[in-house]
């Protein structure tokens, strides 16, 4: 009961921070604080550490660039904001992990969002022209299954960061190579996601594609033109993050001492 009173409180703190510094709307703080409270009752130090490295980095990189992230075409339809929905979409599949004692797998799920969210801050800004994961056509910053040299190097240091946070924490010497491994797979899975079957829409008023059913920017309903209508943003990152935690279970990190650290 300690362990669950204190993770509330943990959570419900930096929760709190989080929204006072808009970098979470109201129903993101809730959602993130039941998560931390989560990660801190059955996790202990090393997972709070790296569900706090990912996200705090998340929230910095989201406001790197955002004027210039706001004007592409498919820049993300929610902004640096984070609701519920973003935080269930990428810390949703780590919490089930870690609350069933789950360890690797909630390693590999949290790397798979740091991995996909630092691809996608850091490879919208690339100074090379991405290219499209399924046939390496040239495609604009923001495209839905764009890749690019920059972003494929973010998405490897974003999981590395969480993994290294892990291990340094006693979460086991082999996590920064679980997390990497986690991480690329699973956010290559977004990029191939997002090039495939996610949902891309048309504002006739803007004449620019969008993932959003209402542009931004004019406020005028969009028309759907390709993709899965179910297959949003936030479906394409909750499946990333769960094959990032079917690489991160499968890896089954040692901790320090050379015990297994993937199951209960």
């Amino acid at each position: 009961m300690r362990l669950w009173l204190v993770g509330a409180l943990l959570g419900c703190s930096v929760a709190a921070l989080a929204y006072s510094r808009r970098a979470l709307t109201f129903d993101g703080a809730v959602a993130a604080a039941c998560v931390g409270a989560v990660t801190w009752a059955r996790g202990g130090a090393p997972a709070v550490a790296a569900l706090l490295t990912f996200f705090g980095t998340s929230s910095v990189l989201s406001r790197v660039g955002e004027r210039r992230k706001r004007a592409l075409p498919l820049a993300q339809a929610k902004g640096a904001q984070r609701d519920a929905w973003q935080v269930i979409a990428n810390g949703g599949i780590a919490t089930l992990c870690i609350a069933t004692g789950q360890r690797s797998a909630f390693l590999g799920a949290l790397a798979a969002a740091a991995a996909d969210t630092w691809a996608t801050e850091l490879g919208m800004l690339a100074s090379t022209q991405p290219r499209l994961i399924t046939s390496f056509k040239a495609v604009p910053a923001g495209t839905s299954g764009g890749i690019t040299p920059q972003g494929l190097a973010a998405s490897a240091g974003g999981a590395l960061v969480v993994g290294v946070v892990w291990a340094c924490i006693g979460g086991g010497w082999r996590a920064p190579i679980v997390a990497v491994l986690a991480g690329v797979g699973g956010s290559l899975a977004d990029s191939l996601l997002g090039a495939t079957m996610q949902a891309v829409y048309w504002c006739p008023s803007c004449e620019v594609s969008t993932e959003a059913t209402v542009h931004m920017t004019c406020s005028q309903a969009t028309l759907h033109t390709r993709g899965f209508t179910w297959m949003t943003n936030d479906t394409v990152n909750a499946l990333a993050t769960l094959l990032g935690a079917i690489i991160g279970g499968c890896s089954r990190a040692p901790d320090a001492a050379g015990h297994v650290r993937g199951g209960s």
